[in-house]
């Protein structure tokens, strides 16, 4: 499966966008699906996680209450809503995809990846 992010952009601080992920190759609601950043000289940390079926979700703490992760079957796209953004929330943005189907927090799991948008929240 091949997986192309977009929807990154600057921002000011307290703003909102919404990142997408699309799927060619294979149905993405054949995995599991996982949104990961990096921000400058840091690691690459999970973000959100959507089971194959979409029934399941998992948030890193930063982000509960703020990001939104979601799915379309018919368009194989998968979603990443961002509110109330931060300035620690500038990163590029990778999309992945788990052969398990299921939301899995580390990046070994994940057996395909995106190229990387990146967002950028200004103060």
């Amino acid at each position: 499966v091949q997986l192309v992010e977009s929807g990154g952009g600057l921002v000011q601080a307290g703003g909102s966008l919404r990142l997408s992920c699309a799927a060619s190759g294979r149905t993405f609601s054949s995995y599991g699906m996982g949104w990961f950043r990096q921000g400058p000289g840091k690691e690459r940390d999970f973000v959100a996680g959507i089971t194959r079926s979409g029934t399941g979700r998992n948030y890193a703490d930063s982000v509960k209450g703020r990001f939104t992760i979601s799915g379309d079957n018919a368009k194989n796209t998968v979603y990443l809503q961002m509110n109330s953004l931060k300035p620690e929330d500038t990163a590029v943005y990778y999309c992945a995809a788990s052969n398990t189907g299921l939301v899995r927090t580390t990046q070994g799991s994940y057996d395909y990846w995106g190229q990387g948008t990146q967002v950028t929240v200004s103060s």
